[in-house]
């Protein structure tokens, strides 16, 4: 297996990026919508063995102060190969001169980002779209916000 990294969205084949979510647990998304995501980000990294895309990442941000590493997805058949840890930590370069660069771990991930030196946040906030959000990322549920 000989992983090549790249930063450029060309030729790539949004319905393996789509599969790629799906096999992650994330829901499988639109490719169209992806393509449209990944070019209106800042910084991309995708990773490939061959010609088969095995992770990925993208940022957001406002070209200065704050940034945002989002959609850090790796093929569960290549996690736990350095595949990730690689992308995050190209991503995390391109915005070094970033005041500050935050991300969300997926729910269980968050072990991931500490042992690649990340610290938690204490003042961090969402506005959750639903209960199964409100569940998987907010300390309190939407249900017991309402009853307060």
């Amino acid at each position: 297996m000989e992983i090549h990294y790249t930063t450029s969205t060309e030729g790539v084949t949004w319905e393996r990026v789509s599969e790629v979510f799906a096999a992650v647990g994330w829901g499988k998304r639109d490719p169209a919508e992806l393509r449209q995501a990944f070019e209106r980000s800042s910084f991309v990294r995708f990773a490939y063995d061959g010609d088969k895309i095995v992770g990925f990442g993208r940022t957001m941000d406002d070209g200065r102060f704050y940034g945002l590493i989002v959609d850090l997805v790796v093929d569960p058949v290549y996690q736990g190969k350095g595949i990730g840890s690689r992308i995050l930590r190209e991503l995390r370069e391109a915005m070094s001169g970033y005041i500050f660069v935050t991300l969300t771990a997926a729910p269980g991930k968050h072990q991931f980002y500490v042992k690649q030196g990340w610290k938690r946040q204490t003042s961090a906030f969402i506005w959750p779209r639903n209960e199964k959000q409100a569940r998987e990322y907010a300390q309190e549920t939407m249900h017991n916000l309402r009853h307060e």
